[in-house]
């Protein structure tokens, strides 16, 4: 599948056909998900020998990318998704890969790794049992992968079970990415095989090639980042497409000396915030083609290239609705886009703390320090 790019803009088309439905309904319409499933994104992660892709990084930015422009819910469920698939492919024990990849279409696995459960060690396995808030595209999924904390060891692993085997709630009425379905669910006291587990923190893949070398962390740097350069972009050629139509609020914008200045302004910023990202991750790429970890300044830049490209779309998105007057206001697509971007920012992988911890290690502040997912430890 040497054409992901192109498989993704065909996605983004339909996400974009059908983005109002999905977030006046809270889930993405089926014919996002069968075309989702019809070209392979979700597979863009399971490692090859699993009939994947083991897409690369720069290349895997583009296609969240590319599909968050033409809805931003889909290209949230997506990179959800898609993380969690891989990363079972790669890291679970081989029983659960013999069960979960051994069919014609692969598994969706969706849910969170926040705000753990508690696992408690039994023959053969675990019993889980948890509250968790968060599952982006659970009401498509297969399985749920979820955090627990193995009580005794206080050891964090990743447990993906049936969605069957869950409660889930039906309560995400939020600002935006509402076509994310993002519910919570509960898991009572499930047996949760060992090989249906894997370490958290884990960087050591049981298949796949290196890189995986990135764990869960670096895959989540990846979804956030391409996320934020897909409504970034669409947010920028939405409002000079609204512009352009020289109507009412349009017209006097067209015109105003000070909208031009400030469109130039966020152009600039953004590029130059995607530039970063693509130069920061092909850097990454020669690093995993040597067989090697990132160092801890490469997950400082990563991190940052993250959180410098989600500014300027938030940015951007400031820009626009106040640029379109009322007409932002109102129901579509520049008021979707609004809420989606603010939506985005709430995550917790780009919030102050985390850019506090990139700014102590850029400052030479963090001597001895690692990487831990979001904190320097």
């Amino acid at each position: 599948m040497t054409d992901f790019p192109e498989r993704a803009k065909r996605v983004s088309a339909i996400a974009n056909e059908y983005a109002d439905a999905g977030d006046k309904q809270g889930f993405l319409s089926d014919p996002v998900v069968s075309a989702l499933h019809r070209e392979g994104l979700y597979g863009m992660w399971v490692p090859r020998a699993l009939r994947g892709e083991e897409l690369a990084p720069a290349r895997a930015v583009q296609v969240i990318e590319s599909v968050a422009y033409g809805d931003p819910s889909a290209g949230w469920v997506l990179m959800a998704s898609a993380l969690a698939i891989g990363t079972g492919a790669a890291y679970l024990g081989e029983e659960a890969v013999r069960e979960l990849f051994g069919g014609d279409r692969f598994p969706v696995i969706a849910g969170q790794g926040t705000r753990p459960g508690a696992a408690t060690p039994v023959e053969g396995g675990y019993r889980l049992s948890g509250a968790w808030s968060f599952a982006s595209g659970i009401k498509h999924a297969t399985h749920i992968h979820t955090l627990g904390v193995i009580e005794g060891t206080g050891e964090a692993r990743i447990f993906v079970v049936p969605v069957a085997q869950a409660k889930l709630i039906d309560n995400w009425d939020v600002l935006g990415l509402r076509a994310t379905g993002s519910i919570d669910y509960t898991i009572d006291s499930v047996f949760v095989p060992e090989a249906y587990t894997h370490p958290a923190g884990t960087e050591e893949p049981k298949r796949g090639g290196s890189l995986y070398l990135i764990g869960i962390a670096g895959f989540a740097m990846i979804c956030h980042t391409g996320w934020a350069c897909g409504i970034g972009r669409r947010l920028l050629d939405e409002i000079a497409r609204y512009v352009s139509t020289r109507v009412g609020r349009a017209g006097i914008q067209s015109s105003s000396e000070s909208f031009q200045e400030d469109y130039a302004r966020l152009e600039g910023a953004y590029r130059a915030a995607r530039a970063l990202v693509q130069e920061t991750w092909q850097e990454v790429q020669l690093v995993l083609d040597k067989g090697s970890k990132l160092s801890v300044r490469q997950n400082t830049l990563i991190r940052l290239a993250m959180t410098q490209v989600t500014s300027a779309a938030h940015e951007n998105a400031i820009f626009a609705y106040k640029s379109a007057g009322t007409t932002a206001m109102r129901a579509g697509t520049l008021q979707r886009l609004f809420r989606d971007m603010h939506a985005g920012t709430q995550h917790i992988v780009v919030s102050p703390p985390v850019l506090r911890a990139i700014g102590r290690e850029l400052a030479g502040l963090a001597e001895g320090q690692q990487w831990r997912f979001l904190e320097l430890l």
